[in-house]
Order: C-alpha cells, then structure tokens, then sequence
C-alpha cells in the first residue's frame, strides 16, 4: 500500500528538484550513492549512541534520494539495468546500516541483549525476503504477491517509532516504549511477508514445472 500510493505522491513532489539537479549536471548513480552514504552514515554515527531522533531526521532526509534517482532517469530516459541494480544493491545496504546501528545500540548503552537479537532478525529477515523475489524471478517466476511488511513499511514502521523514541531525550516519558514495539511488529511482519513469498514461489513454481511437463508430453506424441 505504501508503495503503490505513497510512491507516487512523493514521486510527484520530488520532480521538480529531481528536475533541478538534472540542470545542475548532477547524475541519477551519484544521487543514489550520496543518499546511501548519507542513510548509512545517520544510522551507524547517531544510533549507536541513543540520538534516535537526530538519526531519523538524518536518515529521512537522505531516504528520499531512492525516489530522486529513479525520478531523474526516467526524465533523462536512461533507465537501466546498471541503474537498477545499483539501486537494489544500495537499498539492502542502507536498510543494514539502519538495523545494525539499532543493534549496536542494544548491545551496548540500551543493554538488551533480546532487543539486540530482534533488531538482528529484522536486518537478516529483511535481507532475505528481498533475495526471495529476487531469486524467484531470476528462475523466471512472477513471484506476484504483496507482502504484509516490504520495504516501505519496514523503513516507515522503524523510523517513525526510532524518531518518536528519540522525543524522550527532549523530555516526553515513556515514548521510548515505542521503539521495542516497531521493532517487534517489523520482526513479525518480515516472518509472515517471507512465508508469504516462499509459499507463492512453490506455488508458482510447481504450476511452471506442469506446464512444462504438459508441453514436453504434447511434444512427444507429436513426433511419435
């Protein structure tokens, strides 16, 4: 939902700067490079240390370079498979930095070692249900399913809650319980959205194998 609606908002807001930075010579790979140094470097400098507000404004500013980037090469019309590659590759890196800096910080001054964990399962469930369409489509499948938690709804879930958590430091109580809770909802959300896709993927798989199993008779009969 997240990303057929929100998507397309943000995609129309940001083009006139998208637009602006095409005049200025800028290229779409290095808007996405900076967005993710600027995400990765958010994360891992801010969270670590407990600043879960600063981090996520941060983080948030840098995010949207993900929409930017696709934004400037569809008006330059050199969408590529480069391009996207890059991209995909550099979201799985940011989306590592943001729950391992939530990590780093359970292990260290937030002293929880089972929030740690959690925060631990959302990086590597996170990983992997973008490997599962991925390797699904590479095998030629639709993999046609959305997901309960993809990656909109991980980044908005953690980041709105991270940011909240953060308002603690200014003195709300209590608000920092927010956190644990996102995070858990994301770990949850990751499991059933992995399930979700690996049932699919069996599904699409085994009506792909009867077909081809169909033709290849059909084949058969015909040169007999």
């Amino acid at each position: 939902m997240l990303n057929k609606y929100a998507r397309a908002f943000f995609t129309r807001v940001l083009t006139p700067f998208a637009a602006f930075l095409i005049r200025r010579g800028v290229s779409p790979d290095a808007v996405t490079l900076l967005g993710t140094a600027g995400v990765v470097a958010g994360a891992l400098v801010f969270f670590p240390r407990g600043e879960f507000f600063w981090g996520t404004i941060v983080i948030t500013l840098f995010v949207f370079s993900d929409l930017v980037d696709g934004n400037m090469a569809r008006q330059l019309g050199r969408t590529s498979r480069w391009g996207a590659f890059l991209d995909s590759t550099l979201d799985r890196v940011a989306d590592g930095a943001i729950f391992g800096g939530l990590a780093l910080w359970y292990a260290g001054s937030g002293d929880d070692n089972m929030l740690c964990a959690v925060s631990i399962f959302c990086l590597a469930s996170g990983q992997v249900v973008s490997y599962t369409k991925a390797r699904g489509e590479a095998i030629g499948l639709p993999v046609a399913v959305n997901g309960l938690v993809e990656r909109a709804e991980r980044l908005v879930i953690t980041l709105v809650a991270a940011g909240l958590a953060g308002l603690h430091t200014f003195g709300v109580p209590g608000i920092q319980v927010l956190l644990p809770i996102a995070l858990w909802a994301v770990a949850a959300g990751s499991l059933v959205t992995l399930i979700q896709r690996m049932v699919t993927v069996r599904r699409e798989s085994a009506e792909a194998d009867a077909v081809a199993s169909a033709e290849a008779s059909q084949e058969s009969g015909t040169a007999s």
